[in-house]
């Protein structure tokens, strides 16, 4: 299953690559060099997310926990330079809401492989291509008030091919298709209310980013902004169904 899994990621690359060339050919150089910087960069992470899955205990505990680190250190460091913009009680909720998440995102990385491949393929897939149809058909924003850049085509363009790749992907959850669409439905809605806080966050305290570690990207929090609620969903809906 798992070259199965690896062989959708680089087709779905091929057809991104593809994407990024038809969205990015009237864009000014600059602008291309750094889409394609950011299309390298999730190369690189989607294959490290991949082995430390593929891998086996305790590699994707170690990522994930290096990941909510970072993004502990990316809130606090956002605060201090913008105090301005907000006040304390702005914080402290914005830190209570990331640990409500981070602590089943962190127990989620003790899951069972399949479920990690699947919840991985899944925001992956969603990430990806919403942001690619966005680019492609543009039209009308989602929520401009909160995430200016994000549009309701890109949103139902990334949805519709995470609910496909999760019927490709069905003996992952179990076999049967409703339930991985299912499964798939939940992360899809999480992963997206994820983005919103993190992109009202910013709105908030008036920045682009939450940091420039990760090129084309930003910060560790402007990545997986989508898998931290992502995995943590699905940790939540496994308790409640096992």
């Amino acid at each position: 299953m798992e070259g199965l899994i690896y062989r959708i990621i680089l087709g779905y690359f091929v057809l991104g690559a593809v994407a990024f060339v038809l969205a990015s050919r009237n864009k000014p150089r600059e602008k291309k060099k750094e889409t394609w910087a950011k299309f390298g960069t999730y190369f690189l992470i989607i294959h490290i997310l991949f082995g430390s899955i593929y891998f086996g205990p305790p590699l994707f505990t170690i990522a994930g926990t290096l990941i909510v680190i970072a993004g502990y250190l990316e809130l606090a460091r956002t605060a201090a330079r913008n105090q301005a913009q907000q006040t304390g009680r702005f914080l402290f909720l914005s830190i209570a809401i990331y640990t409500s998440l981070a602590v089943p995102f962190l127990l989620f990385t003790f899951l069972d492989q399949s479920l990690l491949f699947f919840t991985f393929i899944v925001v992956a897939v969603f990430d990806a291509f919403s942001q690619i149809s966005g680019q492609l058909i543009g039209g009308k924003k989602l929520i401009p008030s909160v995430s200016p850049q994000k549009t309701i085509s890109g949103t139902a363009g990334g949805s519709a091919m995470a609910m496909l790749t999760a019927i490709f992907t069905r003996e992952l959850t179990g076999g049967q298709w409703p339930t991985a669409l299912f499964f798939a439905a939940i992360i899809i809605i999480f992963a997206l209310l994820g983005d919103l806080l993190a992109s009202y966050f910013k709105r908030q305290y008036k920045i682009k980013d939450f940091g420039n570690s990760l090129p084309g990207h930003g910060g560790f929090l402007d990545r997986f902004d989508s898998l931290l609620p992502g995995g943590a969903a699905v940790f939540c809906l496994n308790l409640l169904l096992s």
